[in-house]
């Protein structure tokens, strides 16, 4: 049986492209009985600079990789398959000290370009573990990209949630954006709180923060009902269509099945609960908060269990259909 996960939480959830859409009615913005109202683009500012520097020592903490710790799935002359272990920085991001597996690839393999970013066509999260493609020459870097920007690359992740997700498959078609109030995390976009965004100063948090709501596809089938010390987890096939930023971290836990380790969209995690969505919006399936708790208790110290398990696309210079897969740890 499927379920699309959409026309039941369509009151909190957004459709809207616009970020500024006027109220679809003329009632107060209410939450816990105070009325909403614009977010003071300082208290957005604190909070962005705050966890800027909890990212930071996080992204410093990427393990190490030499060139011979590698697990090359794949290589020719143009690309490059790696499966990335959970706990190591795809990019080094901003600080070029950063271990990354991009500079492990790069040191092995090198680039037409000389140049290690030039390698780089998509990422995965530093907790994420699975398949990663890199592009050696100019021309598959070209190809790859190509690729990824017409959704031409079809992912698909294994994941743990929390709980036994009722239905054997379906689909969670939820709008996504920037989360003013935990920043720079992702939420499950609504009206109320794209209207509080009017009046924030883009040029002090930026533009990302106030970009409209973007469209969000997950598909995602059960593969078993399994536990974890006698805790109910649920083993997913998940396929993200859209490919946004955190999308299967919020989209699970915006159905109320968390991704078993996940210390940011989880259960006492730093981004908003539920992906953002109140309680009263989760199915009746969800896991319940104490259930969240003990397996987060189990799960303590764990990678977070999520791997991007296979990746299937035209090679970008040869045109030979390529597909690949990597085992989980979990």
């Amino acid at each position: 049986m499927r379920l699309l996960w959409s026309a039941v939480v369509i009151a909190a959830a957004s459709t809207s492209v616009s970020a500024f859409a006027p109220a679809n009615n003329g009632a107060a913005l209410m939450r816990s009985g105070v009325a909403m109202s614009a977010v003071a683009t300082a208290d957005v500012k604190a909070k962005q600079d705050a966890s800027v520097e909890k990212l930071k020592a996080k992204d410093a903490s990427s393990a190490a990789l030499s060139g011979d710790d590698l697990n090359v799935v794949f290589e020719d002359e143009h690309i490059v398959v790696v499966s990335k272990p959970s706990g190591v920085l795809t990019v080094p991001g901003k600080d070029e000290s950063n271990p990354s597996l991009n500079k492990a690839v790069f040191d092995r393999f090198g680039s037409e370009s000389g140049r290690m970013d030039k390698m780089v066509v998509h990422r995965l999260g530093m907790d994420t573990s699975g398949l990663v493609v890199f592009a050696r020459t100019n021309a598959a870097l070209r190809g790859m990209n190509s690729l990824f920007r017409t959704r031409k690359v079809t992912r698909k992740y294994e994941a743990l949630v929390c709980g036994h997700v009722a239905q054997d498959s379906g689909s969670i078609d939820l709008p996504l954006m920037r989360d003013y109030e935990c920043p720079p995390f992702m939420r499950v976009s609504t009206d109320e709180h794209q209207r509080a965004l009017i009046g924030l100063d883009a040029d002090v948090v930026g533009k990302k923060m106030l970009e409209s709501p973007k469209d969000s596809l997950t598909t995602y089938e059960v593969v078993s009902r399994e536990d974890i010390d006698g805790n109910d987890v649920s083993r997913l096939t998940l396929t993200s269509i859209s490919g946004r930023t955190h999308q299967l971290n919020v989209h699970c836990a915006a159905i109320g099945h968390p991704i078993v380790g996940d210390t940011v969209y989880g259960y006492n995690g730093e981004a908003a609960a539920n992906g953002g969505l109140d309680e009263a919006s989760l199915p009746a399936d969800k896991a319940s908060a104490d259930l969240q708790q003990a397996i987060a208790s189990a799960s303590a110290g764990k990678p977070m269990c999520v791997h991007a398990k296979s990746i299937s696309f035209r090679h970008p210079v040869t045109k030979e259909h390529l597909s690949f897969e990597s085992n989980s740890s979990f």
